[in-house]
């Protein structure tokens, strides 16, 4: 068939095969409007068999067939125009002619195809499109007959919640089914699928989550969401209805935490009840659209084993982490950005014995340790008021009281770090925590800004002889040019000389070159120095070869308790 279009006083006429175009203003609509009295997705025209067959998709100025405004699926013949804000619109048969002023226009194109985007990759799917709005369409008619306020106060908790909504959504797609108004390739229990979890859960996100190859989303608005795998970024087909629907999911993962994002708090970090971090930012602050970004943690807690398979460190110097937390030392993690420092954390917590008590201080609940004694403390934001915030620092402080044996920060990005340093130098060894930092020596000036940021007024030697005095293990974690995690050193702190706080590479990282993959080549090895306390060993009932640190010996050793 032939689809003219009349735009402005520009004509254009091309052949179109059988299928489902979208009309819209937006960019990937087979037939594009671009004019602010145009949606989005405005209407959908299906061509089958002969027919063309024309529908408004809900849009706010409506569609228009020979003047007047359709409600409903309406077919069109060759003199019916079919008006979209102030663009036109005529389908004919092949063997008819436009009507009166289209006999001038171009010679009919080649059928139509999907032009491609701007980057070069082919534009969305019309079925896929066809299917954001069909799906769309039944959220409106589940909301129409699914009043959530009346059943929440009637007392109806989330699961008959979940399960009204599913017979309420089962109940409009076999209407629609019966009524023949399905589009083709419309799988209706997939479309179930989709709009529930558009409805109570989080829409499209459901998928991500669930595949296990995914490590982070990132939604960038509505209409592009990237996934990171093997630690590379990647376009997915994942797309969201609209704003609406992304600030939907945002409002479902933070409601159950009591916390907000709205204009006047535009910006919010939460997590999801695996404990995967999520950080959602929004308008004004957001210029593309609502944007969350969740980092995913692994079902199944990592082992050591896990790590020296990944590449991230070797047996060696997993036996020594343990022997560090075996021996109460004060261990920092440190690193950039997505480099696997809360993960690190993790692991390293599993090293302390069960017998202990071990008390966890976040700003999001995120850890999950194994030990049967565990208590965990999370940090509460301002109410809409701004008042009742209590930060890390005060849970810090009161964490003292609570006859921890191992205390366990999150992340210390403030002035909780000399409260840190203070409960590491008064008899709370073998206390954990993460910073960012570019490098081991780096962890110290970090250490030196944060205290600063307390407001205590302290003398730089003073803080340094704090630090010196409490850190004892640094261990380094770098996310690597190819997306590979690896602990590129594990530092000793061994005192103070003078003014300069003194410390050794026990093992490091050295990059070799690139392979043909692109995958970084190097060796995690000792460095040859032995740790300050290595002599102790032997009194603290621990054997130990020393031969672990020695750079030529490539023989995998253990630590074990003397009996």
């Amino acid at each position: 068939m032939v689809l003219t279009t009349l735009i402005g006083g520009n004509r254009e006429s091309r052949t179109i095969a059988d299928g489902t175009y979208m009309i819209g203003r937006n960019p990937s609509c087979p037939v594009c409007f671009d004019f602010p009295d145009v949606s989005e997705r405005h209407a959908i025209l299906t061509v089958r068999g002969g027919k063309a067959v024309v529908e408004d998709l809900h849009s706010a100025n409506g569609t228009y067939v020979n003047g007047e405004q359709i409600d409903g699926p309406v077919e069109l013949d060759g003199g019916m125009v079919v008006q979209v804000g102030e663009s036109m619109l005529r389908v004919c048969g092949d063997d008819e002619r436009p009507a009166d002023d289209i006999g001038d226009a171009q010679p009919p194109e080649a059928a139509y195809e999907v032009p491609p985007c701007e980057d070069g990759e082919p534009a969305p799917d019309p079925l896929r499109e066809l299917r954001r709005s069909v799906q769309e369409q039944i959220q409106k008619e589940l909301l129409k007959r699914m009043d959530m306020k009346r059943l929440t106060v009637q007392g109806v908790d989330r699961d008959g919640l979940e399960e009204t909504a599913r017979e309420k959504i089962g109940q409009i797609i076999d209407e629609v089914v019966a009524n023949g108004r399905l589009p083709d390739g419309i799988d209706p229990v997939r479309l179930e699928e989709d709009v529930f979890n558009e409805a109570m859960r989080l829409g499209p996100l459901e998928d991500l989550i669930a595949d296990d190859s995914v490590s982070e989303i990132m939604v960038n608005g509505p209409d592009k969401v990237y996934v990171e795998r093997d630690g590379r970024l990647q376009l997915s087909d994942c797309q969201f209805t609209d704003d609406a629907s992304v600030l939907a999911v945002i409002e479902r993962i933070i409601a159950p935490l009591g916390r907000r994002c709205d204009e006047s708090q535009p910006y919010v970090d939460a997590r999801l009840a695996d404990g995967s971090r999520v950080n959602a930012i929004i308008a004004p602050l957001a210029l593309s659209g609502p944007t969350i970004t969740i980092r995913k943690f692994s079902k199944k807690a990592l082992t050591p084993d896990d790590f020296i398979r990944f590449g991230t460190w070797t047996h060696n110097a997993a036996e020594f982490m343990k022997l560090c937390v075996w021996l109460r030392k004060n261990v920092i993690v440190a690193g950039g950005t997505g480099s696997g420092k809360t993960t690190l954390l993790n692991l390293l917590s599993g090293y302390i014995p069960r017998s202990e008590r071990i008390v966890t201080v976040e700003d999001a609940a995120e850890l999950r340790l194994q030990q049967p004694h565990v208590v965990r403390l999370e940090a509460r934001p301002p109410n809409i008021e701004g008042k009742g915030a209590v930060p890390i620092r005060d849970l810090v402080k009161n964490c003292l009281r609570m006859r921890p044996d191992r205390i366990i920060v999150g992340e210390c990005r403030g002035g909780e770090a000399l409260d840190m340093l203070q409960a590491m130098n008064t008899g709370h060894d073998g206390s954990l925590t993460t910073v960012h930092a570019n490098s081991p020596r780096d962890v110290i000036s970090r250490l030196e800004t944060m205290v600063l940021m307390s407001g205590m007024d302290l003398p730089s030697r003073a803080i340094r002889e704090q630090i010196a005095s409490a850190v004892d293990i640094i261990i380094h974690e770098s996310r690597l040019s190819d997306g590979s995690r690896k602990v590129t050193a594990i530092t000793e702190v061994t005192g103070l000389e003078g003014s300069q706080i003194v410390m050794q590479d026990l093992f490091a990282f050295s990059q070799k070159g690139v392979g043909p993959d692109g995958r970084i080549l190097g060796e995690f090895k000792p460095t040859g120095a032995m740790p300050s306390w290595f002599d102790q060993l032997a009194g603290r009932g621990i054997k130990c070869d020393p031969r672990m640190f020695d750079p030529d010996c490539t023989a995998d050793f253990s630590v074990e308790r003397v009996k």
